[in-house]
């Protein structure tokens, strides 16, 4: 049964940013479950759930406080179900919430990338499913410990009711927007530095200090303009820097850079991102939701994306390697266009 005032949320995928969005729902009195494979479920109930931010949060949910589980089932008794899993595991989790939850529980996608939504929508025709963006970092810091390491607040699409604040706690502000699809490629745009942290093998405070990372990030945003244009597509920025503006600051004399967008741009040392994550465990990425998104818009409106291309090149040769950040320079990237 639905509980309006304190309904039953349910971790879709319970990862980096599942656990710390989990976390903070629970922290601030939401009745959150996690659904997650064995390896996150078992070491946060070993450990409790820990999350921690950029701004000094650090609250720890004791492992007897956590309703953790790696079976679907628990989909049964959800109000609110958030999904977080890897958009190549969508399909899969679409089938699972077909399956085994109530038809009112309402569905939002936190995940990377653009197509989730419309995934999620397709296999659930009958139900309210919102697509989301999440602005921030979290990096999976090892024994339950889950950081937030940038700024940012979550916007999810607009619909009946006021999900947002069903979804808002403490240290988590929920946002709706009537234009998700535009607010979601202006995050994938900021995204498409994610692959290059992850090859530069360095923090992102070290990256973005750095004037010829920031102009690879700044030539992929350009290649990616044109194409958005004739799509129809205008980008709407989840923070204080409007998209169209991004591509010049990163270009700036890095003393510049940091006066004009050192304010908006809240990033701790410890910071990473979650590409470079997945390259250090061995996983798959998803360069295909980024770098591989935007090559193939570029080329359904007769453009090349060189830079967009080499980048996702490069990310495709780690994970064939698996063993871990190759750890190149700018220069390296550049090599080869």
């Amino acid at each position: 049964m639905s509980d309006a005032t304190n309904p039953k949320i349910v971790i879709a995928g319970a990862g980096s940013v599942g656990c710390f969005v989990g976390g903070a729902l629970a922290l601030g009195g939401g009745d959150v479950r996690f659904l997650g494979r064995e390896r996150i479920a078992s070491m946060i109930l070993e450990h409790g759930l820990r999350v921690t931010d950029h701004d000094g949060l650090d609250a720890r949910i004791a492992p007897e406080e956590l309703k953790v589980s790696t079976d679907p089932a628990i989909l049964a008794e959800a109000d609110i179900i958030i999904v977080t899993v890897k958009s190549g595991a969508t399909a899969e989790m679409a089938a699972l919430i077909r399956d085994h939850a109530p038809a009112h529980a309402k569905t939002v996608s936190l995940q990377n990338g653009v197509a989730n939504g419309d995934i999620l929508r397709r296999a659930l025709p009958d139900r309210d499913v919102r697509a989301g963006m999440i602005a921030y970092n979290v990096l999976n810091a090892g024994e339950g410990r889950f950081h937030r390491g940038t700024g940012g607040n979550i916007v999810i699409e607009a619909g009946a009711g006021d999900l947002s604040q069903a979804l808002s706690a403490p240290h988590l502000v929920v946002r709706e927007s009537a234009d998700i699809k535009a607010v979601q490629w202006g995050k994938l745009l900021i995204n498409l530095n994610n692959a290059l942290n992850a090859l530069s093998g360095v923090t992102l405070l070290e990256e973005l200090s750095n004037r010829d990372w920031r102009a690879l990030l700044a030539d992929q945003i350009a290649e990616a303009a044109p194409a958005l244009k004739a799509e129809g597509i205008a980008p709407r920025s989840a923070f204080p820097l409007p998209i169209v503006l991004v591509p010049h600051i990163m270009r700036l004399p890095t003393p510049i850079y940091r006066i004009i967008a050192g304010p908006s741009l809240k990033i701790d040392p410890e910071a990473r991102s979650s590409m470079w994550e997945d390259l250090e465990q061995g996983r798959k990425t998803e360069i295909g939701e980024l770098q591989e998104t935007v090559a193939a818009l570029c080329e359904k409106h007769g453009r090349r994306a060189p830079v967009n291309a080499r980048v996702a090149a490069l990310i495709r040769e780690s994970e064939a390697r698996s063993a871990g950040s190759p750890g190149l320079t700018p220069a390296a990237v550049r090599d080869g266009l």
